[in-house]
């Protein structure tokens, strides 16, 4: 099966000691969002666990507590982005994090980490032109690390019209002229641009409109093929694999102000003040009422199929 730890939170970059401890433990406990007295216990075993997803725009504090994910499949994707502490106010140096970036893909294969430029959103400091300009460079001391690059425009959630009321969202004609540009320079390091929920406008042009986050993603970090149970998209125009995701809302300290999985600030500073790195919970601990429902999990790997060898099916891409 598939774990995922990034739609909620970063937990390489907040809460790596927790989950650390959690893989030592080999077990997490995860609150229901909708009712929270409803718990998901998952096993945290390599031989359940095919994969770990990752999103993360920190992936170095993980880096001490490698070891404990060897005989787990990786998938990470890194956020980097050009923009500055006015709207990323807790995001570290992006030369910093670049350079993080092809630690992790020298650890874990190019084909197991792929970079997230969004989402782009245009003000009178964040032009067109400076998001070329910075893609171009962003992508230059990529290359070779990584084959994919994942674009996204802001979506005004109620959450981000709450902390960034003056942002807008990014008109036709400027996505298609940025989306063009993008995978010109995308595919000129090696890389294959694709779009984020963003429709299939960008389709035309070249880019790969499939979704960012699929099984085959999966499959190709880990040499192996998945056979995964149908689900249901997390949203419409969303054509992602996630499932299984262990965070929690209202818990990422980066404070970005584009941030759909935040609330107002204080409440995210109130409730990281309820994390313990050894409590089974990301944030609190159990309670009384806890209603606990353990996941049935087991390995979705084909054993038939030997894609290390060079034999057996042909990925996609």
């Amino acid at each position: 099966m598939i774990i995922n730890t990034g739609q909620r939170t970063d937990i390489p970059a907040f809460y790596a000691a927790w989950f650390a401890n959690r893989l030592r433990a080999g077990f997490v406990c995860v609150r229901n969002p909708y009712d929270p007295l409803q718990v998901s216990r998952y096993r945290l075993d390599p031989s359940v666990v095919d994969v770990i997803g990752f999103c993360t725009k920190n992936p170095a504090p993980m880096f001490p507590h490698f070891e404990l994910l060897r005989d787990y499949g990786q998938f990470w994707y890194v956020t980097i982005t050009p923009y500055g502490r006015d709207l990323e106010p807790n995001v570290p140096d992006k030369h910093r994090v670049t350079e993080d970036f092809r630690r992790l893909s020298d650890r874990v294969g190019v084909d197991a980490v792929g970079w997230r430029y969004d989402p782009i959103l245009l003000s009178r400091k964040y032009s067109a032109e400076y998001h070329l300009r910075a893609f171009e460079r962003i992508a230059s001391a990529l290359e070779g690390y990584t084959r994919t690059a994942v674009i996204s425009f802001l979506d005004l959630y109620p959450k981000v019209r709450r902390n960034f009321p003056e942002a807008r969202e990014v008109g036709k004609e400027d996505r298609l002229r940025l989306g063009r540009e993008m995978i010109l320079i995308a595919r000129a390091h090696g890389m294959t641009l694709r779009t984020c929920a963003e429709g299939d406008e960008l389709a035309s042009f070249g880019a790969d409109c499939g979704g960012c986050m699929r099984v085959d993603d999966y499959e190709r970090a880990i040499r192996a093929r998945l056979n995964v149970p149908k689900r249901a998209p997390a949203r419409a125009e969303c054509a992602c694999y996630l499932a299984c995701d262990i965070g929690a809302y209202n818990t990422c300290l980066h404070l970005c102000r584009y941030c759909y999985a935040n609330a107002e600030p204080q409440k995210v500073l109130a409730r990281s003040r309820l994390h313990d790195p050894e409590s089974p919970f990301l944030i609190g601990g159990p309670m009384p009422e806890d209603q606990i429902h353990d996941v049935p999990q087991k390995s979705w790997k084909d054993l038939q199929v030997d894609l290390l060898s060079g034999g057996g099916l042909l990925l996609p891409g």
